[in-house]
């Protein structure tokens, strides 16, 4: 698998000078199978998927978009699209089922709408499919996925282990394990859904959004410490952790700084850049 960060911030975009290194677009991951040219499997659809239309070469977009949750961060980028928005695109997007039974495009409706917004999902050109999932196994262009519930405020999240029958990634951007107690270091449990995602994963990409001292006044927003991400890389037997979903106001020098601390870790540590590409 060749993974493309496409936006790796949380929450907001962060545009300006202080965030040039690793990027101010809000989640997207895009993977290309190794034997695939293009990318064909998009986690996250924030602003960052504008992203992944240059990764194209000009070819509208044929795959599956699958969404962690529906927070802002990563849905906006939907209408922005190029190579979703397009003619000849084929497109399944999947979003985690929800608790009231609304179908994907009704919930997606809800914010890509008149007036919040001039169209709607079924609106986009090219041939589009809207749907739900629940917790399970699926497969998709080539792709084994196993979705999981895991704790974040505000609505069902899914975490999700992709694998191409040679490589496994596991993808948990946004996380709140303190939901289910301080865990044996004071940054939540490495409960069964996440550590069972991340088994003996090649890399697990991992909300970072906190530091440890940040935890007691901001835990509560939904998100987990970097700290965490490593230890769950390491208590799960996951070969590389890659930090993502930074925090908005984070500026390039704080996340290299937090780096730096991480680098002595039992596996290796990589703070999530936009435009990065990683080879499993």
């Amino acid at each position: 698998m060749r993974l493309y960060f496409c936006g790796t911030r949380g929450s907001t975009p962060a545009p300006g000078p202080d965030f040039i290194r690793y990027g101010g677009h809000t989640s997207c991951v895009a993977i290309a199978r190794d034997d695939d040219a293009v990318p064909t499997l998009i986690l996250d659809a924030g602003t960052g998927l504008r992203q992944v239309t240059p990764l194209l070469a000009g070819r509208p977009f044929t795959g599956t978009i699958l969404l962690s949750h529906l927070h802002w961060d990563h849905v906006h980028g939907l209408p922005f699209f190029g190579a979703g928005d397009a003619e000849g695109a084929a497109i399944t997007l999947l979003l985690p089922e929800q608790e009231d039974g609304a179908c994907a495009e009704a919930v997606l409706e809800r914010g890509m709408s008149p007036p919040h917004f001039p169209i709607r999902p079924r609106d986009l050109r090219g041939a589009w499919t809207f749907s739900t999932l629940a917790p399970g196994h699926y497969a998709t262009g080539g792709f084994d996925i196993e979705a999981r519930e895991i704790p974040h405020k505000g609505g069902i999240t899914l975490g999700y282990r992709v694998s191409d029958g040679r490589s496994v990634l596991a993808y948990l951007p946004d996380h709140c394990p303190t939901l289910l107690g301080p865990g044996p270091d004071g940054w939540g449990e490495y409960h069964a859904a996440a550590t069972t995602l991340a088994k003996d994963a090649d890399v697990l990409v991992h909300d970072a959004s906190l530091l440890p001292e940040e935890l007691p006044a901001e835990a509560s927003f939904g998100h987990a410490a970097a700290d965490y991400a490593v230890g769950l890389a390491v208590a799960a037997g996951a070969r590389h952790a890659v930090l993502f979903h930074h925090r908005p106001d984070r500026v390039d020098d704080a996340l290299d700084q937090l780096g730096r601390r991480l680098s002595g870790a039992a596996v290796p540590v990589t703070v999530a850049a936009e435009k990065g590409i990683l080879r499993l």
